[in-house]
């Protein structure tokens, strides 16, 4: 298999009967290393569906999805969840549950801490931080398990304007610094894909309607004539 990640003609039911609800139909996609690939779209559009299917988190209700062997895949949630612990027990937590030993796992989650500036948070209770500084460790804890493929789903929308900027500038030195991670990220702000995106996929009704490098999908010359529906939603037009 070419890439890290495929799927092949990928459909996503939940549901069934009357109550079926199609999340996504027919996706055909593949990422490789290195890419940074922004998921967008409106609201319901399948984009958090998306990413959960492209870790694995669900399986395709139809169709297939692979992946190389060995891939080691981290996801960060809109809204991370830690336990009731300190932030260090629970970055040590979860690289013990992933089968480190637990004094490498203590080595690793201080060295995750210090890469993103949190050591004066390591003892503060992980239910006592603020949305920025949630994401933040969320984002250190992700790191900590060197991941080949980091998936994002809205990692700074419900944070204030300080926040985003923090967890965005992270995110981008992440990808400058180790530039064979892939990255795949779902979001709202237009301004943060053509920071952040190298490839840019537009979703509608669960469909992947286009699959463009930035440069062409922030063209809008080039957008109008492969996807209508996606310069639409660019310039605010939708029908």
């Amino acid at each position: 298999m070419n890439g890290l990640i495929r799927l092949d003609a990928a459909g996503l039911c939940y549901g069934d009967g009357a109550s079926a609800v199609w999340a996504l139909r027919d996706v055909n996609l593949q990422l490789t290393a290195g890419e940074r690939v922004a998921l967008i779209g409106g609201n319901g559009c399948g984009k958090s569906s998306l990413l959960r299917l492209l870790h694995g988190l669900v399986r395709p209700t139809v169709g297939r999805r692979m992946q190389a062997d060995g891939l080691r895949l981290a996801m960060l949630f809109q809204r991370p969840q830690l336990l009731r612990l300190s932030v260090w027990t629970n970055l040590t937590l979860g690289l013990w549950l992933a089968g480190q030993p637990w004094r490498r796992a203590r080595e690793t989650a201080r060295a995750a801490l210090a890469r993103f500036g949190l050591q004066d948070l390591a003892l503060r209770s992980g239910r006592a931080l603020s949305g920025g500084q949630l994401q933040r460790v969320a984002l250190a804890r992700a790191w900590a398990l060197a991941p080949q493929v980091l998936l994002l789903d809205e990692p700074t929308s419900s944070l204030d304007r300080h926040a985003k900027r923090e967890v965005e500038q992270h995110i981008a030195e992440w990808a400058a610094r180790t530039p064979a991670v892939t990255l795949g990220f779902a979001s709202h702000n237009l301004g943060q894909v053509k920071r952040l995106a190298t490839r840019v996929l537009y979703l509608e009704q669960g469909r992947l309607l286009a699959d463009l490098p930035a440069e062409d999908f922030f063209n809008r010359e080039r957008l109008a004539r492969q996807c209508p529906a996606a310069h639409h939603f660019v310039t605010g037009e939708l029908p």
